[in-house]
């Protein structure tokens, strides 16, 4: 049976109209398609093409005593059509800068981010203690990689495994050791590798959630937003250091109740999803019996949504294929920045969240150009939280010294010196009284 509600549109988020072929907007992203659909041809597709589904009458599973983690299903959440999106679109292109969730308790925010571990795409992942990879041979030889993936590689071994990409969770009470690795006492056999790989190298080429991040300390943040950006991180012991990659897209959860984080920090953040509770009782309902399904029999539950799951991380891997291929045009470009400039944002991040966000949303759905379109959907969530009003007064009130400063400037005595007139000889004085 199906369920014909609609989706409460998010704030700042608009919905897609009709276009002339007839294809709707971004619609409930919240449970699985109908027997009879069309043809998927892009994420886009199957994310519009999603419709409801009553859970009610789930019978009870048998406790088997074995703990089994089976995942809430993300087709099966209810609204938060904006967060849902933007998740998507981090998985699509990973140099969106990563997503933040802000919101209040209870919003769904975690299950969220949990439940995208059926979504994730394949990556080659290393099967050495190291994180040794083939493509450190290729780039540093032989010596970039430890000693005993060095006679695997010579042996002709593969040195990693096409897996698909892992959740990294980082716990609430880490400790910058744990983060960033230290010193390995099992290493004893290798000198040279006696560093031993943090969360944030384990966390290479996979999704790192973090947690309540607004409650880390300062250092661990720092650590964790820096790798980020710069793709690899150093640990230095001593005498004894390491270069390792953390090629990761970081997720993070904050409730504002329980403190903010600061501006240096939420820059770093690509997306910002506002996450708010639904307003529609209806929905909430429906929230509250999908849970309880889930929690009754949760095998039950991700196999009603096995199909469609499968067909959405095909469309997010084809989506991640196409991205190389999509192109921003300079007129699409040029409306992008003006945006950001009537909105007076001074970080360079918001047009680089803008443009790549822009391009994962026309790669998933299936375009190779990018649209103003595309600018509308993504532009609340990658220019939200950036403007600053310190910042705004504090160059306001610097106009005024600014402006003394260069009128103290204009009244200092010119630095250029009038070119003195040579004396006239002699004879050329004669000549001239002639």
């Amino acid at each position: 049976m199906t369920d014909d509600k609609q989706n409460t549109p998010v704030d700042n988020q608009e919905e897609i109209q009709m276009d002339a072929e007839g294809k709707t907007g971004l619609s409930e992203l919240s449970a699985p398609l109908k027997s009879a659909t069309p043809e998927i041809r892009s994420l886009r597709d199957l994310i519009d093409q999603v419709t409801g589904r009553n859970l009610t009458g789930i019978e009870k599973e048998a406790d088997s005593g074995i703990a089994e983690i089976w995942p809430f299903p993300f087709l099966a959440l209810v609204g938060q059509t904006e967060m849902k999106l933007g998740l998507l679109l981090a998985l699509v292109n990973p140099l969106v800068g990563g997503v933040l969730l802000v919101g209040p308790r209870g919003t769904g925010k975690t299950t969220a981010v949990r439940s995208l571990i059926d979504l994730l795409p394949a990556v080659w992942h290393s099967k050495c203690h190291y994180g040794c990879l083939p493509e450190e041979v290729e780039i540093g030889g032989i010596d970039a990689i430890c000693p005993d993936c060095a006679i695997k590689y010579g042996n002709g071994e593969p040195l990693a495994n096409l897996e698909p990409v892992r959740l990294v969770e980082l716990p609430l009470n880490s400790r910058l050791e744990d983060v960033v690795g230290g010193l390995d006492e099992r290493a004893v056999l290798h000198d040279r590798m006696r560093v031993r790989r943090g969360i944030l190298a384990h966390a290479d080429r996979n999704l790192l959630y973090v947690d309540e991040v607004n409650l880390l300390g300062d250092n661990v943040v720092d650590a964790i937003l820096d790798a980020a950006a710069q793709g690899r991180y150093t640990v230095r012991r001593g005498s004894i250091a390491a270069t390792y990659r953390s090629r990761f897209t970081l997720v993070g959860t904050m409730n504002p109740e329980e403190g903010n984080l600061r501006p240096q920090i939420l820059d770093r953040f690509g997306l910002r999803l506002l996450v708010r509770g639904l307003d529609d009782p209806s929905d909430r309902l429906e929230a509250y019996q999908r849970s309880q399904a889930h929690f009754n029999n949760p095998r039950k539950i991700v196999d009603l949504y096995a199909e469609e799951t499968m067909i959405a991380r095909d469309e997010i891997q084809s989506a991640r294929d196409l991205l190389p291929e999509v192109t921003l045009p300079d007129d699409v470009a040029k409306v992008g920045l003006g945006i950001i400039e009537s909105f007076k944002i001074a970080s360079l991040r918001a047009e680089i969240t803008l443009f790549e966000a822009a391009r994962a949303h026309a790669a998933a759905d299936g375009r190779k150009k990018v649209t103003v379109e595309d600018l509308r959907q993504v532009a609340p969530m990658a220019l939200r939280l950036r403007r600053s009003k310190f910042i705004t007064e504090y160059f306001e009130n610097q106009e005024g010294e600014e402006d003394e400063i260069l009128a103290a400037l204009d009244k200092l005595p010119s630095s250029k010196k009038k070119p003195k007139r040579k004396k006239a000889s002699a004879s050329k004085k004669k000549k001239a009284q002639n």
